[in-house]
């Protein structure tokens, strides 16, 4: 498998500076005094996104006398990505937490001795904790536990139930379910009744093309990469297919072309500027606080159904790591922990929404349907629980979120200007991919 550029340079940097900081004689070790009101510590951690940990943070600290956790929060996780590589190259400045996500976990474990075995700390103990492939993708090939699960992304739909309404379509979540299809939802459908709702409406029918495409690229079998690790781009038929379709939807006026991660201050979500959003569980955070942030509450009118054009699909999902440069490393390993257990995983998507990786979480949010007041009483957690049945996450390569964000993103934009087309920008990906990957 070729490396990029960037890849290769991490992991030759970030090993010289290991192999200084060993030479220095630094030490990673708390020493044998645990954490208490008499040896106070400070625990540093680092997010990206919407985690929902603030009130995890108070609590473990009221019942953690001398712990002391300072959070960062990055906005977004391709900027995390980009700090976290960064700091791991020049040897220093990882705190002693550090949230990876799925999507450039494959770059994390190209040098996945820079980060602490979890095995050494009891995760051999807690293993069953977690569905078995969440566990698998934070092991690294030596065997060595690197991180561990937070949430998982199963996919549904959120959709304006008032929006669909106005444009004649069922606002009823198990009816908007089985219009899309239900089990046998596809996107030939999706795609057919955005023309209808944008003949209808004028208007747009998504915020944008490329979550749209990640959704689809996640739900095949092999994305960007084969399961053994091996380019997939070039010449791969399926990606060139969702191409055609998304590139279509464009051509059609179905993308609201809206900025990512902003919406106008979170005014797309206000103004109906879209109708449909692809949610996988972390989304429902991104959705309601954009709502909220730009003047909307839940009767803005979105929802969300049991459905997702294509079939299952697994988008996202993170983990927590130590790294080896942490002087916490014990104590680092015990909050992660503690962090990912059931109870705190169902705390996490109460307060993110942000589907639990663990089997005892999973069952319990299915048992209890809780309704989501801001999504109109829709017991998410159940949804997302019916959603999650047969999803295992794709084989994310080295370079995987470099693709998805600088290319494919980065060329639907272009394409959404007007600058390309569905044939140049295909063609602007193939070289894009080669430029910053390889072949």
């Amino acid at each position: 498998m070729k490396l990029s550029r960037r890849t290769q340079a991490v992991a030759a940097v970030a090993g010289a500076a290991a192999f200084a900081l060993i030479a220095s004689g630094c030490s990673a070790s708390t020493g044998d005094k645990p954490a208490g009101s008499d040896n106070p510590i400070e625990l540093t951690v680092t997010t990206f996104g919407t985690f929902g940990y603030d009130d995890l943070y108070k609590q473990y600290e009221a019942d953690h006398p001398g712990v002391t956790i300072k959070p960062t929060n990055i906005d977004t996780g391709g900027n995390a990505r980009t700090d976290m590589f960064t700091k791991l190259a020049a040897g220093t400045g990882l705190t002693d937490v550090v949230a990876v996500e799925e999507g450039w976990l494959g770059s994390v474990m190209e040098v996945s001795d820079q980060f602490v075995d979890l095995n050494d700390f009891g995760a051999k103990d807690i293993s069953d904790r977690w569905v078995d492939w969440k566990l698998a993708q934070g092991t690294d090939a030596d065997g060595r536990v690197i991180g561990y699960g937070t949430d998982i992304g199963p996919q549904g739909l959120c959709y304006n139930g008032a929006l669909f309404e106005a444009a004649g379509l069922p606002k009823d979540r198990d009816a908007v379910a089985a219009l899309f299809g239900g089990a046998d939802a596809t996107w030939d459908q999706y795609f057919k009744l955005g023309n209808e709702y944008k003949a209808k409406t004028g208007k747009a029918w998504f915020d944008q093309s490329a979550f749209v495409w990640n959704s689809m690229v996640n739900q095949l079998d092999e994305g960007y990469y084969t399961a053994d690790g091996k380019l997939n781009v070039e010449g791969n038929a399926d990606l060139e297919e969702r191409w055609g379709w998304i590139t279509q939807g464009i051509s059609d006026g179905l993308s609201a072309k809206q900025a990512r991660w902003d919406w106008g201050g979170g005014k797309g979500f206000v103004d109906g500027s879209f109708a449909t959003f692809v949610c996988p569980g972390w989304m429902l955070g991104v959705v309601q606080g954009n709502t909220e942030s730009g003047g909307g509450d839940a009767s803005t009118g979105w929802d969300f159904a049991d459905v997702n054009p294509g079939g299952a699909s697994n988008w996202g999902g993170a983990f927590l790591t130590v790294p080896t440069t942490s002087k916490h490393q014990k104590e680092a390993a015990e909050l992660s922990a503690w962090l990912t257990e059931p109870a705190q995983q169902v705390a996490q998507f109460e307060a993110a929404g942000t589907f639990p990786s663990t089997t005892e979480a999973q069952t319990t949010l299915a048992d209890e349907a809780t309704p989501n007041e801001f999504f109109q009483g829709a017991p998410v957690g159940a949804i997302l629980a019916s959603r999650a049945k047969g999803v295992v996450a794709q084989f994310k390569g080295p370079d995987d979120s470099v693709i998805q964000e600088n290319v494919f993103q980065a060329v639907l934009d272009r394409v959404e200007s007007g600058e390309l087309n569905a044939q140049t920008g295909w063609a602007e990906a193939l070289t894009l991919t080669d430029e910053l990957v390889g072949k």
